[in-house]
């Protein structure tokens, strides 16, 4: 988010020549000297499979089995530049990257925070979203007017995220222990915090701000964010450069073209400025 020119024109024009180079090497399985790679299956069967949680709006929303949100409409629009159609595979978050190792899916789009160890085992695209952790409350709980009051108290998160291992690290520095409560889905952590059984949740500030917004009745967002500077991405296996550089330079082109930012404000509001590489994890 510290870019004022949210694409360089060396970089767009490196994206493109490197599809370029892509579609100029051949991508059907029968080329002798061509890569045999993910991207070049997907081309073949002309889909790509993707793998995401349906309950982590605004990015995957399912709304009565139809599949909405900010991944949706963006995974939507790069299959369309590459010329394939998507599938949409709905699993549990602890579900998803064994499954995109086991290569039972081409490319994850739930929202995965760039730190630096999953960066040792996975290739990400270039943030779609900041992902800085921050707090829930419920509205017109005046114990927690910043993020250092949740000493004593309980917490809940999604269990599996970086956002909660961060709750845990920034819980560790204070005077009074904090009663940390995991969950499958953030719904589940929502809704006890609604009913009163934790006093907080942990998630991106995005995901946060949409939730307080949808239920203001409900829930206030706890100001500033806790958290380090960190970023949403897709992922890839690492072996799977070529179809990550064709995602990157597809979204390249939709932040150029106006599409992403109003898909941004579409769901968050606002659009937002985002690196243009994949930047050094600050976790």
């Amino acid at each position: 988010m510290d870019n004022d020119q949210r694409m360089p024109m060396s970089r767009r024009t490196a994206l493109r020549l490197g599809l370029a180079g892509l579609a100029s090497a051949g991508f059907a399985a029968g080329q002798g000297t061509a890569f045999a790679d993910t991207l070049a299956d997907v081309k073949k069967r002309g889909e790509l499979v993707v793998a995401t949680e349906m309950q982590f709006p605004p990015f995957d929303i399912s709304d009565n089995g139809v599949y909405k949100g900010v991944d949706r409409e963006l995974i939507d629009a790069v299959a369309k530049e590459l010329g394939v159609k998507v599938s949409y595979l709905d699993l549990p978050w602890t579900s998803v990257l064994p499954g995109l190792e086991a290569k039972k899916f081409d490319l994850v789009i739930a929202p995965v925070t760039i730190t630096k160890e999953r960066m040792k085992h996975y290739a990400f695209s270039v943030p779609i979203a900041e992902a800085t952790a921050a707090l829930m409350k419920r509205a017109g709980d005046k114990s927690i007017a910043k993020p250092e009051d949740i000493a004593g108290k309980t917490v809940g998160g999604q269990k599996g995220t970086a956002q909660l291992a961060q709750l845990k690290e920034f819980a560790a520095k204070l005077g009074k222990p904090v009663e940390v409560k995991e969950y499958v889905d953030n719904n589940q952590s929502y809704a006890d915090l609604a009913a009163g059984r934790i006093d907080a949740s942990v998630n991106s500030l995005p995901n946060l701000a949409y939730a307080a917004a949808q239920r203001p009745d409900a829930f206030a967002v706890v100001t500033p964010p806790f958290g380090q500077p960190t970023y949403f991405s897709w992922v890839a296996r690492l072996d799977d450069k070529t179809l990550m550089d064709a995602v990157n330079a597809a979204i390249v082109k939709l932040d150029g073209d106006g599409t992403m930012a109003k898909i941004q404000k579409n769901w968050f509001g606002q659009s937002m400025a985002l690196p243009t590489t994949v930047p050094e994890p600050a976790i």
